[in-house]
């Protein structure tokens, strides 16, 4: 600060500047942590009653809503996010994962159609390159990490790879079977080593995040009989789960840290976690309810700036799922998981601010 007063002129500052100026550093810091959370936006392309994009962004803007994730390319979508100070984590659909990782070409114009034509005052943040691609069927695994190679050389290209991180999103399925284990005792699945661990590489060389989408209501779905619903809801009252000296309270924690310890027995000890989705519908199966999904994802918002166990004090970026229901998705559930009605009225209380 006396570097940036030397600079003007010579004479002290007044009061109003100093005020100003901490001001200043203040609200920059109360926006690191407010804006920690963002809200995934599927487009219009899974429902048939959905606001226009100008209405959706309008939305997170009045819902103080900093940072989307979208899952693919939609120019009317981009369009209305120029000069919207909304972070962008934008996707490559799975269907486009061999065309992008066989052709540099075809990376090459995809970055320049979609990302160089907008980047000027679009806020992209994260290229995710393929959303949980299944190991075991119609051979797109095989396609993510030479996708993931060739659309970072043409961010390269385009000197945009300070900006933009390249990444992918992965769910729980590749860690060992039991997530009720220790998260220190999680590590990816051996059939899954060929897959992760070159791109656990490629996002150490580059600087970049995992991207991870973490789920305590399916893990709660599908193992009732060993986990609380208190748990998955974080509204357990004392540490369910003793890791040596790291005591959890919830299971988001739990799955973010079981990423963190499989990644480090990988070599990516220094790779973060962005949890790319995360969320509770409200209603269609079991768990479902209105009240659990606004007690979830409530407390999700205040939970992430504070880290886990294990990265203690070291906010998590989260991305709630997901903005709107989308009425044209199945099973019953997948309609059931927005924040907001199509009317755009919200289901429950919550804030971002």
């Amino acid at each position: 600060m006396a570097a940036f007063f030397a600079k003007r002129n010579n004479s002290p500052p007044d009061a109003t500047t100093v005020l100003l100026l901490l001001f200043g550093l203040l609200m920059s810091s109360l926006d690191i942590t407010g804006a920690q959370t963002g809200v995934c936006y599927g487009g219009q392309a899974l429902g048939n009653n959905l606001p226009s994009p100008q209405e959706a962004v309008d939305l997170y803007k009045s819902s103080n809503i900093h940072r989307m994730r979208l899952y693919a390319p939609d120019e009317a979508t981009l369009e209305v996010l120029r000069d919207s100070n909304i972070e962008l984590i934008l996707g490559v659909p799975n269907d486009d994962l061999q065309g992008i990782a066989i052709n540099t070409t075809t990376a090459y114009n995809w970055v320049q159609r979609n990302i160089k034509a907008y980047s000027s005052n679009v806020k992209f943040k994260y290229i995710a390159v393929g959303n949980e691609v299944n190991l075991t069927t119609n051979g797109e695994a095989q396609f993510v990490l030479p996708a993931m190679q060739n659309i970072q050389s043409a961010i390269t290209s385009f000197g945009l790879q300070n900006q933009i991180k390249v990444s992918t999103a992965i769910d729980s399925q590749l860690l060992d079977d039991n997530i009720t284990y220790p998260p220190s005792q999680l590590d990816f699945k051996g059939e899954a080593r060929s897959f992760i661990d070159p791109i656990i590489s490629f996002l150490v060389n580059n600087g970049a995040p995992l991207l991870a989408n973490v789920y305590p209501y399916f893990i709660y779905k599908y193992n009732q009989q060993d986990i609380q619903l208190s748990y998955a809801l974080f509204t357990s009252s004392s540490v369910v789960v003793q890791d040596g000296g790291l005591g959890y309270q919830n299971l988001f924690d739990a799955m973010v840290d079981a990423f963190y310890s499989a990644l480090e027995k990988d070599g990516g000890g220094s790779v973060e976690i962005v949890v790319s989705e995360s969320g509770w519908p409200t209603e269609g199966d079991v768990g479902t309810s209105v009240q659990n999904a606004q007690t979830y994802n409530s407390k999700l918002i205040e939970h992430v700036k504070n880290g886990t166990p294990k990265r203690q004090g070291r906010a998590i970026e989260t991305y709630i799922f997901e903005m709107f229901d989308e009425n044209l998705k199945n099973p019953e559930r997948e309609k059931h998981w927005g924040l907001f009605f199509p009317n755009k009225q919200p289901k429950y209380q919550f804030s971002f601010s």
